[in-house]
């Protein structure tokens, strides 16, 4: 059905066209300057050392534990509360996930003392999700950390220039992953992009990024290099040049974009501060968020319910989603042993509002009047 309010708004119009078009006209489309270009601003933005484009964020977080040297027979401290391809990544490397429950409905990020409950002689690695563009507490989570010797993924797929106590998200932990899939704030269709401050790392990355070849394409192409040698089995998780000229388009627009965002979510929590039944996460949170996605949590309802009311929205034409269904409830994660309460109770009530920097402030209270009229 079409929405009188969709869930999100595609941010492109004539400069990404343009930006795809002259990339095309150029004769280079794959992996080449644009994707160069698109790191050295990416890492800039986000005052961080390097920055490697990549085909997407699952390969990202992939190549990220492969650097930290997480393998089989170790053990991966993540959240369930994230997209299944935070989780998935671990599986890749053969490595075990060990999911952590999340501090609260005010807080839904991974509970620093669960990250201490669950590690042991097998623990290797944390992954951290900052859901919703708003900071896990990595002062705890970074100390812990480095007595330990655990190596920190930051998944800051929602938050490109959140920031924690004057820190971009992604560049706290030892490797930061974003994501620039079409619904995120930068979007280039697909891509990501993995930052870190760690030279080595960065090296690696670009290694193992493009079939462990120490010479890629365009630089062969451009004279710069003749030959090739293979140094690790690698993959191709490159990013090509259409992409990155439409994620460098995409960075022209990010700081405009995410001021409206923030605008936007003081609206909607102006308004929802009427609704005694509903929860809004980081609602006290103060520090600078790219406001991702607008999650509530609607008190003391399961699953069934939460789904009636988002039928009911929807025949409203406000759409809705649900981020995210609890990871260890899928069947290929599925365990009897796993009990997550906080997740379970936060994931079965919880419902995202639409959101997106274009959303005036009719439209914000048209769908809170909607959530109302649905919750009576």
């Amino acid at each position: 059905m079409g929405y009188k309010i969709p869930l999100f708004d595609l941010n492109f119009d004539e400069a990404e066209a343009l930006a795809a078009y002259e990339v095309i006209k150029s004769g280079w489309i794959s992996t080449g300057p644009k994707c160069l270009e698109f790191e050295n601003r990416f890492s800039s933005m986000l005052n961080v050392e390097h920055a490697v484009s990549l085909a997407n964020c699952t390969v990202a977080l992939h190549l990220a534990l492969e650097i930290g040297g997480i393998g089989p027979g170790d053990e991966v401290i993540v959240p369930s509360l994230t997209f299944v391809a935070t989780v998935n990544a671990v599986r890749y490397t053969g490595a075990t996930p060990v999911f952590a429950d999340v501090i609260s409905a005010e807080n839904p990020t991974i509970d620093p003392k669960q990250i201490k409950l669950l590690t042991n002689e097998r623990t290797k690695a944390i992954i951290v999700m900052h859901y919703a563009g708003f900071p896990c507490q990595m002062d705890e989570i970074m100390e812990y950390a480095r007595d330990w010797n655990l190596f920190v993924v930051e998944d800051a797929c929602h938050g490109p220039l959140s920031e924690y106590r004057g820190q971009k998200l992604g560049t706290i932990g030892d490797i930061g992953c974003f994501s620039f899939f079409s619904n995120k704030n930068i979007s280039t269709g697909e891509g990501g992009m993995l930052v870190t401050n760690n030279t080595d790392y960065a090296q690696t990355a670009k290694l193992l990024r493009s079939h462990g070849m120490t010479t890629m394409s365009y630089q062969r192409a451009s004279g710069h290099a003749t030959e090739y040698d293979v140094l690790r089995l690698g993959y191709n998780y490159r990013m090509d040049d259409i992409h990155a000229a439409i994620g460098l388009a995409q960075l022209d627009k990010i700081k405009a974009d995410l001021e409206k965002r923030a605008k936007v979510r003081q609206t909607y929590l102006e308004y929802l501060a009427a609704f005694s039944e509903v929860t809004v996460p980081f609602g006290e949170h103060k520090e600078f968020s790219s406001n991702y996605i607008m999650p509530i949590v609607i008190n003391g309802v399961g699953k069934e319910r939460r789904d009636t009311i988002r039928e009911a929205m929807h025949a409203r034409g406000v759409q809705t989603s649900v981020h995210y269904p609890a990871v260890h409830r899928f069947s290929i994660y599925r365990n009897e042993k796993i009990k997550l309460p906080m997740t379970e109770a936060i994931t079965d009530s919880i419902l995202t509002l639409p959101f997106y920097a274009n959303l005036s402030n009719d439209e914000v209270r048209f769908v809170c009047d909607s959530l109302a009229e649905t919750l009576r």
